[in-house]
């Protein structure tokens, strides 16, 4: 019997090194495709990027191209998805977790969220050609594309809010009902505070996936040269990425140098997304920390 349980446990550690040691091969293996690929685009675009770059508009010419439209259509595009996403989501998320009750409704409605969050961009796309452009008529507006990406990082949003609100101790919830605080007052004073870092967290991967789209932006019919600055929100726009596409379809060598650039200012747009974020999610938990 000894034998038995000794051999067992030789195979289940034998199977155990396997499997770190694969985890280890595909970790350094995806690092290091990773880390070729920023290198070839940072000595590729490098040359192209300076202020005058930033400042120009696309141009069918490689020297005289810049990014001006395309960064302020990426910049238009993600206060707005910001601004109509995150409250909805959110809101949403509270509702599940503390007012709805457990029934077929409510699991129908958490099971198609779920499944929302899979279902491919291009899908949004047709959506929003349907709905905002078609049938509310807005055209390839800035507004028509943002309410375009919301749809598609919604999702994201509910699940990543649901489950933090669910993370927080319920003993939290009943400390506040013990001194009088009614259901709202405890949401908005204990849960959301302390739920918030996770928050965060989710809005953070649902943003930088909005703002790094192209195909929903290319259904809608998103402009791939505008040589201009959105104004408002009923204007033409484009962004990063459909410009960086533009210009990587080219077949001339100078083109995918200015492509490489934009994909730089792209990552450092994300990178500082990202940081900003961290931040305050950071000081958020240490703020609201229980542990």
């Amino acid at each position: 019997m000894s034998n038995l349980s000794s051999t067992i446990l030789v195979k289940r550690k034998r199977i155990d090194n396997i499997f770190r040691n694969a985890s280890k091969i595909i970790t350094w293996s995806s690092m290091l495709i990773l880390v070729i690929l920023l290198y070839h685009v940072s000595i590729t675009g490098i040359e192209r990027l300076s202020f005058d770059f930033l400042d120009r508009f696309p141009s069918r010419f490689p020297d005289k191209a810049g990014i001006k439209s395309a960064l302020h259509g990426s910049i238009w595009m993600l206060v707005l998805v910001t601004i109509i996403s995150v409250p909805i989501g959110v809101i949403t998320a509270i509702y599940l977790e503390e007012y709805s009750t457990k029934n077929r409704l409510t699991r129908f409605i958490e099971i198609n969220i779920a499944n929302l969050a899979g279902v491919p961009s291009i899908v949004y796309g047709l959506l929003g050609l349907a709905i905002f452009v078609r049938f509310f008529e807005w055209d390839r507006s800035v507004l028509a594309g943002s309410f375009t990406m919301s749809l598609l990082i919604l999702p994201v949003i509910i699940i990543a809010s649901r489950e933090a609100i669910r993370a927080v101790p319920q003993s939290i919830r009943l400390g506040a009902y013990a001194v009088g605080a009614t259901k709202l007052q405890t949401i908005v004073h204990h849960v959301l505070p302390i739920a918030t870092p996770s928050i965060l967290t989710g809005v953070i991967l649902a943003m930088s996936r909005a703002i790094g789209e192209t195909a929903p932006l290319i259904m809608i019919g998103a402009l791939t040269y505008v040589a201009f600055v959105p104004e408002t929100i009923m204007d033409p726009f484009t962004t990063l990425p459909i410009q960086i596409f533009n210009w990587a379809a080219r077949p001339q060598a100078a083109f995918h140098e200015v492509a490489a650039a934009g994909i730089i200012v792209l990552l450092i747009v994300l990178l500082s997304m990202n940081a900003i974020a961290i931040f305050v999610r950071n000081y958020a938990k240490k703020k609201y920390d229980f542990n």
